[in-house]
């Protein structure tokens, strides 16, 4: 009887332990272990995936050679079906993968993982081919991409503005150079003709710099167009402890061609082109030479990229702010729909940035513009209604006197808004609601805040002002009001046009605006504006030769009150602009150079 006992029990336990393998209910299961691996795998932790195989320093190692060689942005990984073999001793598992490279480059495809039980578990059998059913052993994985040539950009008459070259990168080592100083002199001597800031000290210094930073990147020069190298190659090319590369580039056909916004441009377009090149993953032996292609997906044609601006108008404004002294600037746009036409800087407002689209200057008497809108608006005046312009008038205490305090007694609007009356419009800003310059300058683009490819911008900004003097003082743009000339350029456009439109400089591109169909001004008002804009060209000796331009001067105190901004804000046209010169000390420089820009349009 005991021993019938003992053998009852043997076999029950041996039923037991069989159970347990047949239903597999003592630990992780095949499907567990696979889907953990695959996990891991698709997060970049090659080690904790490796610790799923039955081989983790090997499947660790190739996974990290992969990873590193194809340098996706993102990899995800699914189980599919789990079969186990009838022995129960090996499973297999379908999975997918995809890599994802960016800019919409996605290779994906399915495997299949042996798993087998090791040491009371499971562990996927580590192959090659677990990464991709065709790699074999000793291979790996590599990806090449390839861009496609650049294309030009051409402005919205197609003319050339930016073709692709090639760039020279002049890189200098000075522990290769020997005599480093004579080097870095000869060098200076020779490309200082390109960059008039070069010279020995600053190549020494700046190699020295470079050195601290990181040992192994050579100091950077300079950056020279093929022709420009091709002048001083034979007094560089020689030089020890100089060497090159090169890479393609869109440069602009003249250096001096909107520099403000071109080489903005540049870098969406060249960033689109990421999106259309191609692309291909093959495997590799353990020499590194190509075994098999694995995917391949060709580079796109690159269509030629327009923008809106106007060759002819850009050289015109370029030509007209040259030769000024101080920061000199001109934007200009189409009114009827906000297409950029010339963003022009002289080389002072060069070294200060983009400032024709983002600086913030006080506008001046050329904000009179929103204060005669505003005002009409409510009802506190019309165009030719008398007002007093005395020379000077007080505001709870604080005297703002007209420009060299000049009096017109009694006379209309519209004469006050020629005359550029401060006095005037300081009184008429006082009894205005305390947001109504903000809400109109918004109306007409200032204060309105986009987002345009190629560009960034800012219009200005225009606060409330409960304060009465400082409503005042914002009537004739002198309080907290700023304005970029980008954003006095929308001003004119508006008035032009009748609404306020949605800036471009991409062709075809979208641009994202706070301000939704901005609510129009009333025709009526926008007739008198016009009248009184034209009004001001025919009081200007300088522009009444063109009897179809129509805008406003502005002269913008600032600082300590002893120096002033010029400007000149208007339209011909469909063609709106602002004219800014900066501490210019009147609006008469600024007239000039409209008076210049407008002369040399075709």
């Amino acid at each position: 009887m005991r021993a019938t006992s003992r053998v009852i029990l043997t076999a029950l336990l041996i039923l037991l332990l069989a159970g347990c393998g047949l239903f597999g209910d003592s630990g992780p299961q095949p499907a567990d272990v696979a889907d953990d691996y695959l996990g891991a795998f698709a997060a970049g932790d090659n080690a904790k995936a490796a610790t799923f195989t039955d081989s983790p320093e090997s499947a660790e190692a190739l996974l990290d050679e992969i990873r590193e060689k194809l340098a996706p942005e993102k990899v995800s990984a699914q189980l599919g079906n789990v079969a186990t073999n009838e022995d129960e001793t090996s499973t297999w598992a379908n999975f997918t993968v995809k890599w994802d490279f960016g800019h919409g480059q996605v290779w994906d495809y399915g495997g299949r993982m042996e798993l087998r039980a090791q040491d009371d578990t499971w562990r996927v059998h580590w192959t090659s081919s677990v990464v991709h059913p065709e790699l074999a052993e000793q291979q790996s994985i590599a990806i090449e991409h390839q861009q496609p040539d650049l294309a030009p950009v051409l402005d919205r008459d197609g003319k050339l503005l930016m073709s692709p070259d090639q760039i020279v990168y002049v890189l200098f080592e000075p522990e290769k150079a020997g005599d480093a100083p004579a080097v870095a002199g000869a060098l200076a001597s020779a490309v200082s003709a390109f960059d008039r800031t070069i010279t020995r000290k600053t190549i020494l210094d700046g190699a020295a710099k470079a050195e601290a930073e990181d040992p192994d990147v050579p100091y950077r020069v300079v950056a020279l167009r093929s022709a420009d190298y091709e002048l001083v190659k034979p007094r560089i090319y020689d030089l020890p402890g100089v060497r090159f590369t090169s890479a393609p580039r869109l440069l602009a056909t003249d250096k001096e061609l909107a520099p403000t916004v071109l080489p903005r441009v540049r870098d969406v377009v060249e960033e689109e082109l990421a999106g259309s090149a191609g692309w291909r993953v093959y495997t590799t032996d353990a020499s590194g030479a190509e075994v098999a292609e694995l995917h391949a997906e060709p580079a796109d044609p690159a269509d030629a990229a327009r923008v809106t601006l106007s060759l002819d108008v850009q050289n015109a404004a370029q030509a007209a702010v040259a030769g000024e002294r101080t920061a000199a600037m001109i934007v200009a746009m189409k009114a009827s729909t906000g297409e950029l036409l010339a963003v022009a800087q002289n080389p002072v407002a060069d070294k200060e940035g983009p400032v024709a689209l983002t600086g913030r200057y006080p506008p001046g008497s050329t904000f009179k513009i929103v204060t005669t809108i505003a005002a009409i608006e409510a009802g506190k005046v019309r165009a030719d209604q008398r007002v007093g312009c005395p020379p000077t008038v007080t505001i709870e205490g604080r005297e703002i006197p007209n420009a060299g305090r000049f009096d017109k007694g009694t006379l209309p609007l519209h004469s006050a808004f020629a005359f550029s009356c401060n006095t005037t419009f300081a009184r008429l800003a006082t009894e205005l609601e305390p947001s109504a310059l903000t809400d109109v300058a918004r109306r007409l683009g200032l204060g309105a805040d986009f987002v345009m490819p190629g560009a960034t911008t800012i219009t200005g900004s225009v606060p409330p002002a409960t304060d009465t003097v400082e409503r005042a003082a914002d009537g004739i743009g002198q309080g907290k009001v700023l304005a970029s000339p980008f954003g006095m350029a929308l001003v004119t456009s508006t008035v032009a046009a009748g609404t306020m439109p949605t800036p471009t400089l991409l062709a075809g591109s979208t641009t994202e605006s706070d301000t939704r169909d901005p609510e129009p001004v009333d025709p009526a008002v926008l007739k008198s504006m016009r009248a009184m804009m034209h009004e001001v060209t025919q009081r200007t000796p300088a522009l009444a030769a063109y009897p179809d331009v129509r805008g406003k001067t502005g002269t913008a105190q600032f600082g300590d009150g002893t120096h002033s901004h010029g400007w000149f804000a208007g339209y011909r046209g469909d063609l709106a602009f602002a004219v800014l010169v900066t501490d210019a000390g009147t609006s008469a420089k600024a007239v000039d150079v409209t008076a210049r820009f407008l002369g040399g349009l075709r």
